[in-house]
């Protein structure tokens, strides 16, 4: 537990991306199997601790510390974790069991045996081990660090391109011992999925105005940016699932439009809201939806899923990644037979030169348009 309760806390104050890393990239090589996996999955939330709930771990602090001196503790410190961790009684020697030990106990214990496990391991750790157990088991890590970022520094660690990682990660659980013995050179690489693997696609960056100068606008294709999310919709073999940017799955957010993904392949496109009469709404109709593990009929309802699609990844069982973007866009277009209500493709804006695209960014149709994207005829 040591080990994982000084990575959390110096990744709470370590406000750098390139320190994160660092600092991930020690606690993967340092820390021994299965423990960094199980750290690893804390840090990605792919850990899940079902038996220990916050009104719990009130009770039993209720039961050590007089409840007014928690309550004034509790106001100061403001985090529940971390107010436990520090209030709770120190004992003459405290234990460091291994983060698997705790994992699996944790793991094999029902709720009515929760408190009295807890209780024991809050017992035996210090106070940095005590917070680093109840961020785990309340799932808040809160330290600064995306799921994609730790891929990244897997990745670093094992001296591979991230997008390896990304393509196989949804194959992989915790604690990830193939994925680590691969990334050492110790075994071969996993498999991933052999369907609905997510494909790690190029993010967009913005473009100034010195730039235009250097660039021939017959190369390019424009769209509008829509206000929504990038997402990558996923249907093959029977499976189907709904994908953010980074690859985080989010299919239970959105069963509506996960359930009408009848096509075999992956589309990548933007996730919207849209309205009975057609028009897309804000963003913040779509923020009610998003990050929830569940959703009820009444959002289903009131805020519909549609899928904005602008490209095609895969279509059956051809990999379109390498084609050139115009051909990959006439695939998209003649594919058949999706939900007019759930899907629609981005229109491609027909222009003459960048004063003219300029034109139309000034003045989009809609107010959800953001602004334009540009993308090469010819990029894979």
């Amino acid at each position: 537990m040591r080990r994982l309760a000084d990575l959390l806390e110096r990744l709470a104050f370590t406000p750098a991306r390139n320190a994160k890393l660092r600092l991930m990239t020690d606690y993967f090589r340092d820390a021994p199997d299965p423990d960094r996996g199980w750290g690893l999955a804390a840090i990605t939330r792919d850990l899940t601790l079902d038996a220990v709930k916050p009104a719990m771990l009130r009770t039993l602090i209720a039961d050590r510390i007089d409840p007014e001196l928690f309550t004034l503790s509790y106001d100061y410190v403001g985090d529940l974790a971390e107010t436990i961790a520090l209030i709770w009684p120190d004992h003459t020697r405290a234990e460091d069991p291994a983060l698997a030990t705790v994992i699996e106990t944790l793991r094999a214990t029902s709720r009515r045996e929760a408190p009295r496990v807890i209780e024991h391991l809050l017992d035996t750790l210090d106070a940095p081990a005590r917070y680093a157990l109840l961020k785990l088991v309340t799932g808040g890590l809160r330290v600064g660090v995306s799921a994609r970022l730790a891929k990244q520094a897997l990745a670093d660690f094992g001296a591979r391109d991230v997008t390896e990682i990304e393509e196989l990660w949804h194959a992989q659980s915790p604690p990830y011992l193939d994925l680590f013995a691969w990334l050492e050179n110790r075994g071969d690489k996993p498999a991933s999925l052999t369907a609905c693997a997510f494909r790690p696609v190029m993010l967009s960056h913005p473009l100034t105005e010195p730039d235009f100068a250097t660039l021939d606008p017959a190369d390019f294709t424009a769209e509008w940016k829509w206000d929504g999310i990038r997402v990558q919709a996923a249907s093959e073999g029977g499976t189907r699932r709904l994908y953010s940017r980074t690859g985080d799955d989010i299919s239970a957010a959105f069963p509506d439009l996960v359930a009408s993904l009848d096509f075999e392949g992956v589309l990548d496109g933007e996730l919207l809201i849209r309205r009975a009469d057609g028009a897309i709404a804000p963003f913040s109709d779509l923020q009610q939806r998003l990050n929830r593990k569940t959703v009820t009929a009444r959002q289903i309802a009131d805020l519909p899923a549609h899928l904005r699609a602008y490209d095609a990844l895969q279509l059956g069982a051809d990999d379109l990644r390498p084609m050139p973007f115009t051909a990959r866009r006439a695939r998209l277009d003649a594919l058949t037979g999706l939900d007019p209500a759930r899907f629609s493709r981005s229109p491609l804006l027909p222009f003459e030169g960048w004063p003219a695209l300029a034109a139309l960014r000034a003045a989009p149709p809609e107010a959800v348009i953001e602004g334009v994207m540009l993308k090469r005829r010819d990029a894979p």
